[in-house]
């Protein structure tokens, strides 16, 4: 039976704007009719990978999404010593396995070649498409054309981030991955909306007192608690790894301290924004999974009383926990997954306790 750990957190953020939409003002949602703020899972999930848990502890084993492989191929062989049309020619012939060229003007009016669409290119994929450009360099036969992606492209492979967050390649789905790791959408437990900040700056120069500021600008932000669910098949990460438990177990622990810790970075010189989740609950086990965003259809501040709290953090932990225990008795007769559980609130549990956790999930998977 498949193995899961599902992650439930709580952050607090202050005033900031970590996830924009396209009018600059932070992301926003409406849940059980009310306007909430939200996180997206793409920017959660980037967050994640340039975190420090993942960028530098599991550099060698991290994928790049790029469509400027043609480019970094070309500097690759002129770096070999192979004449400028030699490598744009094999270059021509091995980006075209990631996905469609197309060619372009810089600004300064130059050309060059760049995908049409983003590839997610693990590091052993990478070093195969440098190796058989290099053979194309010196003028060895090529295979077909589908024995030739079978040369570059690979399924599973050692690039922690595509096998949990996954990848499609439009043009060649045989070698899409599945993600293991699903990350949604973090939503406010309450009601919250964006508010706009007007600021001036001074021209540091010009002294004269009636000449007012030296520019005069907006700018959006919001403030919230923020719950976001996390769900990990852990027979799914150890498969696309080709069986490698050790890397899995390596990434399983990146990700959950980078999960406590790691925010999208909009906007975060002007609002410093760095919270850590204040409530972590982690479960694992072989039932089907589940989210507990209906703990807050019905925003926490609007239930204050009912909830027995005086505060959002409270009232949201206590709405948290106390839907886990009703759908544990209604369907499970009462008995919970095995989890554990951090609270900044009460000062109970700690953040290595909970890696120890999920570690030994994935590693007894």
């Amino acid at each position: 039976m498949t193995t899961f750990v599902q992650f439930h957190l709580l952050t607090s953020y202050g005033p900031s704007n970590p996830n924009r939409d396209d009018q600059g003002r932070p992301k926003q949602a409406m849940v059980g009719g009310v306007p909430r703020l939200r996180l997206s899972s793409q920017s959660l999930k980037r967050a994640l990978r340039e975190s420090s848990f993942f960028a530098l502890d599991l550099a060698d084993h991290m994928g790049k999404r790029t469509k400027l492989l043609h480019e970094g191929l070309v500097q690759h062989l002129l770096a070999k010593g192979a004449s400028d049309k030699a490598a744009q020619e094999a270059a021509d012939k091995v980006a075209v396995i990631f996905g469609k060229l197309e060619k372009t003007k810089k600004k300064d009016g130059a050309e060059e070649t760049k995908s049409t669409t983003l590839a997610f290119i693990s590091p052993a994929e990478r070093k195969l498409a440098e190796d058989l450009a290099e053979k194309i360099v010196a003028g060895e036969p090529l295979p077909a054309e589908k024995d030739l992606k079978k040369e570059v492209l690979r399924r599973a492979d050692g690039a922690i981030d595509i096998a949990m967050f996954g990848r499609m390649l439009a043009d060649d789905p045989d070698f899409n991955r599945d993600a293991a790791v699903q990350v949604g959408h973090a939503i406010t437990t309450h009601a919250a909306h964006a508010e706009e900040d007007w600021y001036s700056a001074v021209d540091d120069l010009n002294k004269a007192e009636d000449t007012g500021a030296g520019h005069l600008g907006e700018t959006a932000f919001g403030s919230g608690i923020y719950y976001l669910y996390v769900c990990v098949n852990c027979d799914l990460l150890i498969e696309n790894l080709a069986g490698d438990r050790d890397l899995a177990v390596k990434g399983a622990e990146a990700l959950t301290r980078a999960l406590a810790q790691a925010t999208p970075r909009g906007k975060q010189n002007s609002f410093a924004h760095h919270p850590m989740a204040f409530h972590i609950r982690a479960e694992r086990g072989t039932r089907a999974p589940r989210d507990l965003s209906g703990a807050f259809f019905t925003p926490v501040d609007r239930k204050l009383k009912e909830l027995g709290a005086n505060d959002l953090q409270s009232a949201s932990v206590k709405a948290l926990e106390s839907t886990a225990a009703k759908i544990d008795a209604c369907y499970f007769a009462g008995q919970p997954e095995d989890f554990r559980s951090l609270d900044t609130l009460s000062g109970e549990g700690t953040l290595e306790e909970i890696t120890r956790f999920v570690t030994d999930a994935v590693r007894g998977a």
